[in-house]
């Protein structure tokens, strides 16, 4: 535990959070990938952080870039309890031109290098380079304690992932000593791990550096012509082709799941269906990802809001909610709820029908409404009898809808639709909850 909590002490964590995630299609128009809301009151870089807080690590960057507002907004309100005068921080490190004026952040090696002076200031042993989009529970300290242990400069956290995922992740393979010895990014045939070839050994995006040899490798990184400056396109193929590369297996710091002991869970949300499959996760009768961990909480922002609230409609039909989720400030009257999500602040009036659906805060479900693979972006209203999920030929035409048959439902898709059928929303109530803070 001292040697935990002292490498800890001895960490700065840089958290890259500047990418758009243009996989999750309009869900990303307005806001970068990890301000994206999840699993009914979280955000997606609430876990990375809530990571670094739990393994002891209060010195965090978080490098931002596209559409960063809502981002910065949520950090702002909800990640201010750091204390300085115990020298923990969380520095904003925005794309700002620090090398020169004529480039914004180039790629994820270049976004760490612009900011070289600033992690200098705060001299850490070790850097910590982690992604701000997945959905994980780690405990960092184990994996910096793997990497001192191995004794490379670099450590790439690593998981197996079925082949014909891999083709997203950096894949590796690694000898018996953990030594990476091939490194190739987002290849079109994954090379499959020794012994399984349904499955390839993944990059989770988890680096570890020893900070003086980031240090020198950025800056040669920086004066060649023809990098891409980026980790996994240049940077680590060319340390693996050194033999400097170790890998860790995520099995030795993962969080548990406390009701199965033997699952690893982590997740890639980068596309619709992904985003809703691990926001059902949290919904199920056994949780894959265990959120009721209080050994090992997700930390995030709270607004003031009142409980939850389930009432019967004026006929007197109670609500149904089963295997669901319903945050602060929801009333339900008079509908059946099954498989779905709510966050905060919604309205679901009666005789509405809503299963396997996610709700981000603020949305409105008139009288009679269907839903069935719905993802509902903030704020949406939909007017009275409007079914989404049940004809893919109407709710192609109307929103998003998705390979695996999930439909995408934002307030700009509302509105043209408004425009376009006009006899939808003839009934169209003019009560509106309130929005909330804007972001």
């Amino acid at each position: 535990m001292d040697n935990a909590r002292e490498v800890a002490k001895q960490t700065m964590a840089l958290i890259l959070a500047g990418g758009r995630g243009s996989r999750l299609k309009d869900l990303t128009d307005t806001r970068a990938k990890p301000s994206v809301y999840f699993g009914g009151k979280f955000r997606i870089i609430d876990f990375a952080l809530s990571n670094c807080v739990n393994s002891g690590i209060t010195g965090i960057g978080v490098v931002t870039q596209y559409k960063s507002h809502s981002l910065l907004r949520h950090l702002q309100a909800g990640w201010s309890f750091f204390r300085n005068q115990l020298n923990e921080y969380i520095d904003f490190l925005p794309a700002s031109q620090r090398i020169d004026e004529e480039h914004w952040y180039q790629g994820t090696a270049d976004a760490v290098f612009q900011n070289v002076d600033i992690i200098k200031d705060h001299r850490p042993k070790y850097v910590l380079v982690l992604a701000g989009d997945h959905i994980y529970k780690m405990d960092y300290a184990a994996l910096i304690l793997d990497h001192i242990r191995m004794g490379s400069p670099l450590t790439v956290a690593c998981i197996p992932v079925p082949r014909h995922q891999a083709t997203a992740f950096g894949v590796m393979n690694i000898d018996e000593n953990n030594l990476v010895v091939d490194f190739v990014e987002k290849p079109q045939d994954p090379p499959a791990m020794p012994n399984n070839p349904g499955m390839s050994l993944a990059s989770m995006g988890i680096y570890v550096f020893d900070a003086d040899f980031l240090y020198d490798v950025l800056q040669k990184d920086a004066e060649n012509p023809n990098s891409r400056r980026d980790f996994g396109m240049d940077i680590i193929p060319a340390l693996v082709g050194q033999r400097k590369v170790h890998a860790h297996d995520f099995s030795k710091s993962c969080i548990r799941n406390r009701g199965n002991r033997d699952l690893i869970y982590w997740r890639d949300v980068g596309t619709i269906d992904a985003y809703w499959e691990a926001n059902m996760d949290i919904v199920s009768i056994q949780p894959q990802l265990d959120i009721y961990d209080y050994n090992w909480p997700i930390w995030t922002n709270h607004m003031q809001l009142p409980p939850a609230k389930f009432v019967q409609d004026i006929s007197g039909a109670s609500t149904i909610f089963r295997n669901s989720v319903a945050s602060a400030g929801c009333i339900i009257s008079g509908s059946s709820i099954n498989m779905s999500l709510l966050f905060n602040s919604c309205r679901v009036h009666s005789s509405c029908f809503l299963s396997e659906s996610v709700l981000m805060p603020f949305c409105i479900i008139h009288r009679g409404c269907r839903m069935t693979k719905v993802i509902l972006d903030r704020g949406c209203e939909l007017p009275r009898g409007m079914i989404i999920g049940e004809d893919a030929e109407a709710d192609s035409r109307r929103f998003y809808r998705s390979e695996g048959g999930v439909t995408l439902v934002t307030r700009a898709m509302l509105r043209r639709l408004q425009q376009s059928e006009p006899e939808l929303f003839v009934d169209f109530d003019n009560y509106k909850a309130p929005q909330g803070p804007s972001y």
